[in-house]
């Protein structure tokens, strides 16, 4: 069996950890980072990019690069706030009024899980490789306030990614492992995560490993990306007003903008100012315009106060459903990138007396969490309990479109409920049981998750049939619905899924086609692997080439740099024809060259590096030539023209070969 990794799946960055000898761990991505920049990009050759490499290429190619995709995963468009939308690329509604993203290159519509998917799977990618050993399951952590379809919809998009979820955890609840994972002192811990895209709050009680979740609250569209936007905005406004060009309305500039905004938040919780530079923004009747400002700490707090305001809702709601009183509270956890603003750190400060918790890291302590939790379901952990709790109401609609609440929130999970209820019309032979999800008391103010028909029921007067609807909830939050007449013992049950962008034949099509095109894209990447490792191997032979040049000399070790040269003009020829079969040959005709060459260079150092060993070669070698019959056959001296000489002579000090007594 393969490991259980644990997945923070982020919208603005993914981390991905594991339990390595009973410690959590973070993995770090095959560009050395450890956290993954959640954006997938195709480029003009329709190749999928993933990360980092994806993020390079938002400014240059914003219609075919994706972020900030979470908030669309799971929900319809008519549920989706204007500020979703402002995004380079181009988002729309599909005939069953599903969010779909349209990507201009590959001419094709995707829904948000399909490309959620990509994120897990490089994810997943980077930790086998780290780990050597497959990666069979993944715990992947949600928003707290995510509900039902958006579960399923995160669980869809680990499907097509070819991972089996072992569990959906909530963040806030992650980070809390994470946290008290060491600790075994009693401690209320209130747990602050503000993301990229989404907010939640929790309330829990950590004791001796268990983890008792009290409350938990939150905002689904409510992030540190909101915020960046009040900057973007607050930059287009004053370039509007001075140059009369609403850069809103170009993607190139409104990504750059947006860039740029992240970063100046960023910066501002370091420093009271901040310079805003983008060159060539945009192009005026006198040619290029560019922005160039400050923004100030105060301005960018003045920009954000309905933000903060939206903040304190969740927490007080919380904190009133769990009955506790803010000075109760032992710890807070700030979790995400976005806790790290000092009006943020200042608002839970006001909240809470307790200054909040620097121990653990924002942007890992979830993906910490969820390899906790892995080890949890692994046996590896066995000293700790996870208590969690449903996030919103679940009830059905009742006569007059009223929801009746069958699951309030904030419920211990898993949890199963269920009540009676009868027919409204006289000799009614089936009625339709539709799921709804929130706080509101109308139905059609809530989320439908779903809606089935139990038939069959005998004929009889209103409100004498009995039918019993049971709500059952699982650890992971997943929900499922079941009916059944007691008159005849006739059942009806369904796991809801209806709220999800994709449904099971569309999740089928989808898996059919990976299948069918797994071979062909195996071969695509083991094409570019094979030239990718040509043109590196050749770029290390030239190198060598030119290191032998200047310590042996031109002509040093001809032999071994002319068969360098004629392998690497193969190895090129053969890269230009792209004929991928003899490109193997000659790339190991290279290999074995280039070897002989470190070879001969490496045995010329072990000779420089004893000077002494040199000198005795040298002399050696001198020593040689003069006393071989070849030198003597060819010595100047024998000279006919010149008196002969005395080779016996040739090593006493007295003789004076210039003197008259030398000759004879």
């Amino acid at each position: 069996m393969g490991r259980i990794v644990g997945i923070d799946l982020g919208t603005t960055n993914s981390v991905i950890g594991v339990l390595e000898a009973g410690r959590p761990q973070v993995i770090a991505n095959a560009e050395g980072s450890r956290t993954t920049p959640s954006v997938v990009g195709y480029t003009k050759d329709s190749e999928l990019l993933v990360g980092q490499l994806a993020r390079r290429q938002l400014v240059l190619s914003p219609r075919n690069t994706f972020s900030n995709l979470k908030r669309f995963v799971g929900r319809v468009w008519d549920e989706l706030e204007e500020n979703s939308l402002s995004v380079p690329y181009t988002v729309r509604a599909n005939t069953q009024g599903n969010v779909r993203v349209t990507c201009p290159v590959t001419e094709r519509e995707y829904a948000p899980e399909e490309l959620v998917s990509c994120i897990i799977r490089k994810l997943v990618d980077d930790a086998e490789t780290y780990l050597g050993e497959k990666v069979d399951g993944a715990i992947i952590t949600v928003p707290a306030y995510f509900n039902d379809s958006q579960r399923q919809s995160t669980r869809d998009a680990a499907r097509l990614a070819g991972i089996n979820v072992e569990r959906i955890l909530n963040e806030p609840t992650a980070a809390a492992l994470a946290y008290g994972f060491d600790r075994s002192s009693t401690r209320r811990v209130l747990v602050f995560d503000l993301g990229g895209g989404t907010f939640d709050v929790s309330l829990m009680r950590i004791s001796n490993g268990v983890f008792d979740v009290k409350a938990t609250s939150g905002d689904t569209q409510l992030g540190g990306n909101d915020f960046d936007q009040r900057i973007v905005d607050w930059l287009a406004e004053q370039f509007k007003k001075e140059h009369g060009l609403d850069l809103r309305r170009d993607r190139q500039a409104l990504q750059r903008m947006n860039e740029a905004a992240e970063k100046a938040k960023q910066e501002l919780s370091g420093v009271a100012t901040t310079p805003i530079s983008l060159p060539f923004i945009a192009t005026g009747n006198d040619g290029p315009l560019h922005i160039e400002t400050t923004l100030e700490r105060s301005i960018f707090e003045n920009l954000c106060p309905d933000l903060l305001d939206r903040l304190l809702v969740p927490v007080k709601s919380a904190l009133r459903d769990s009955g506790w009183q803010p000075d109760q509270i032992d710890d807070v956890v700030l979790v995400g990138g976005g806790t790290r603003m000092p009006m943020v750190k200042q608002l839970v400060r006001t909240l809470v007396p307790n200054p909040p918790c620097q121990s653990v890291n924002p942007d890992e302590v979830v993906a910490i969490g969820a390899a906790v939790q892995a080890g949890i379901l692994s046996g590896e952990l066995r000293d700790l309990l996870l208590n969690d709790v449903t996030p919103l109401s679940l009830g059905l609609e009742t006569v007059g479109g009223l929801m009746k609440v069958l699951i309030p929130r904030n419920t211990p999970i898993p949890v199963r409920q269920s009540d009676v209820f009868s027919t409204s019309e006289a000799n009614q032979a089936s009625v339709e049981i539709n799921v709804w999800q929130g706080e509101r008391q109308l139905a059609q103010d809530n989320k439908s998750l779903g809606k089935f028909r139990l038939s069959g029921i005998p004929p009889a007067p209103r409100g004498i049939p009995q039918v019993q609807v049971a709500f059952d909830i699982d650890a992971n939050g997943l929900l499922e619905v079941s009916a059944t007449d007691r008159t005849t013992g006739r059942k009806q049950s369904v796991n809801i899924k209806g709220g999800s962008n994709l449904n099971e034949d569309e999740i089928q099509k989808l898996l059919n086609e990976a299948k069918l095109k797994a071979e062909e894209d195996r071969r695509k990447r083991v094409s570019i692997d094979k030239r990718n490792n040509a043109l590196t191997l050749v770029a290390q032979a030239e190198r060598r080439l030119r290191d032998a040049a200047l310590e042996l000399g031109p002509y040093g070790a001809e032999r071994q740099q002319r068969a360098v040269e004629v392998s690497i003009r193969d190895v090129q020829d053969l890269l230009a024809e792209n004929d991928l079969h003899e490109l193997e040959l000659s790339v190991a005709s290279l290999q074995e060259a280039l070897f002989g060459l470190n070879r001969r260079l490496s045995s010329e150092r072990k000779i420089d590096s004893n000077p002494l060993q040199g000198i005795k070669n040298t002399f050696g070698s001198i020593k040689d030539e003069l006393f071989s019959d070849d030198y003597w056959d060819d010595d100047p001296w024998d000279d006919p023209n010149r008196p002969n000489m005395d080779r016996r002579n040739m090593g006493r000090r007295d003789l004076d070969p210039w003197n008259d007594d030398f000759y004879r």
